[in-house]
């Protein structure tokens, strides 16, 4: 995992959206983490003023009303998804980090495992589930595939779809299904601008 930011320097942020999508060393994807595991705080990285903020809806701070995030939850620069409602220019592409808390802004190589299909409130929204590269921060020892973690931690999957169904208000998360690493590795190349 890289620190990436200038820690102690005063107005000097980093851009993370212009980091490239795989990291120049070893080729592996990058994340950038939004949202800490372990809290309820809901916040994005807004790319004009390079800065994290807080997801606001109708003037209040957005604090998931349910158990707090399960991973780490970040985007991989260098992407974009299908125009919406709410993000007409598309978004990058969400993932949820299967690991140890790190600190916003952490840019973490990562082994995408699959992928979670949900319809957001009518929208339909994607999330690889990816673990860190490095064998040292991984939770879920020797697991690189779908069938693996599907396999090895069938619980993990039913945690997951139960928090991302209840993440929002009654009703506003569905989930549609889930893909394996293969499908998952398309849809970030897909999603490459």
């Amino acid at each position: 995992m890289l620190g990436v930011g200038c820690l102690g320097v005063a107005g000097c942020h980093t851009d993370y959206a212009q980091l490239p999508t795989f990291s120049a060393e070893r080729r592996l994807l990058q994340v950038v983490v939004e949202i800490p595991a372990g809290t309820n705080h809901e916040q994005v990285y807004d790319a004009q003023s390079r800065q994290f903020r807080r997801i606001q809806r109708a003037g209040q701070d957005r604090q998931v009303e349910f158990l707090p995030y399960p991973g780490n939850f970040g985007f991989v620069p260098g992407t974009r998804t299908a125009p919406t409602p709410g993000a007409p220019g598309g978004r990058p592409l969400g993932v949820l980090i299967l690991a140890e808390s790190q600190p916003q802004g952490t840019v973490v190589e990562v082994l995408p495992v699959g992928m979670l299909l949900l319809d957001n409130v009518g929208q339909l929204e994607s999330v690889v589930l990816a673990i860190p590269a490095r064998p040292s921060q991984q939770i879920l020892p020797e697991i690189t595939t779908w069938a693996g973690f599907t396999q090895h931690y069938p619980a993990a999957k039913e945690i997951l779809r139960l928090w991302f169904q209840h993440r929002g208000g009654p009703g506003e998360v569905r989930v549609v299904g889930w893909k394996d690493e293969k499908f998952a590795q398309q849809q970030i190349r897909a999603a490459m601008q």
